[in-house]
């Protein structure tokens, strides 16, 4: 079971979004949408989707977040070929962070954000991957440009089937900011591959809930578990979701909540929604009381 999943926010394009993806990628396909009534953003759709046999999920809930390049998803392309169609389809529409061109790190390499705003980083991988096609990237910039190292290593140290495989460090005169040390970090988290770095130029964009990661929990202790270790901002705590003392947002969930969501009736997913709209942290007795109509 994939423990963490990507999840996107969007204004009205996330089903939109999604399907666009699916149509780029291999071994992608729709896996569920359903429509959350009555939240504090209206009437949200909420989208299942899977790209190169990865989960992911995105929600159309209003225009309050905006996705920008501190969180992007990185390619591992095989080819020329693929890294030339794929830079084609997701430009197409969008705009150029880095252009489409051969690099000191790898021979052909883009970074383009989406006609949808999503940021993309595509690469030719020569050698063997371990099957992992898409791997989200942590950009650290603004008030935490500096602590990609500290960020990773926190993380690793919470979740189980972690570690760091890699951190590259930015050499004299490299990076137009001092606080930059990081040039490229490769690290696992629950068996899932990440990377980071420590963004070298002055930016304007920063984490935010656009781009959050959604951990699926067994119980109500892993809940409390995840909770505790990762939220440090009091005032974004809400249905679920935390910020991390770097700013990145997250939601702990459990594990069966897209069963109740995509797949349960009108008037038990109309009782779960106006339960956990009550929550900061999920209770998950609470939640089972909701859903069967106990009171």
């Amino acid at each position: 079971m994939q423990k963490i999943i990507p999840h996107l926010w969007y204004d009205k394009e996330g089903k939109e979004a999604a399907l666009f993806y699916i149509s780029i990628f291999d071994n992608s396909k729709l896996l569920d949408t359903t429509v959350i009534e009555g939240t504090p953003s209206g009437d949200a759709e909420m989208v299942s989707f899977q790209l190169s046999g990865q989960l992911f999920s995105a929600i159309s809930a209003g225009p309050y977040f905006k996705l920008n390049p501190s969180i992007s998803l990185m390619v591992a392309c095989s080819t020329v070929e693929e890294v030339n169609s794929k830079w084609e389809a997701l430009s197409n529409g969008g705009s150029e962070l880095m252009p489409l061109g051969e690099y000191p790190f790898s021979k052909r390499y883009a970074w383009i954000q989406d006609r949808y705003g999503l940021s993309w980083q595509l690469m030719l991988v020569e050698e063997e991957t371990n099957g992992q096609k898409i791997t989200p990237n942590f950009l650290f910039t603004g008030s935490v440009c500096g602590k990609a190292e500290e960020a990773i290593t926190y993380y690793t140290s919470i979740f189980t089937d972690s570690e760091i495989n890699l951190i590259s460090y930015y050499g004299e005169g490299e990076a137009q900011l001092s606080t930059a040390k990081v040039n490229y970090a490769g690290f696992k988290l629950s068996g899932m591959n990440f990377s980071a770095m420590d963004n070298g130029f002055d930016a304007d964009f920063t984490f935010n809930e656009s781009f959050s990661l959604m951990v699926k929990c067994e119980n109500q202790s892993e809940i409390d578990y995840y909770w505790d270790k990762l939220s440090a901002v009091p005032e974004a705590e809400q249905c679920g979701w935390l910020k991390d003392k770097f700013g990145v947002s997250w939601q702990i969930v459990p594990v069966n909540l897209d069963d109740i969501m995509y797949h349960g009736s009108k008037e038990e997913v109309q009782r779960v929604t106006e339960a956990f709209l009550k929550m900061k942290k999920f209770d998950l007795k609470v939640l089972d009381q909701a859903r069967s109509g106990v009171k």
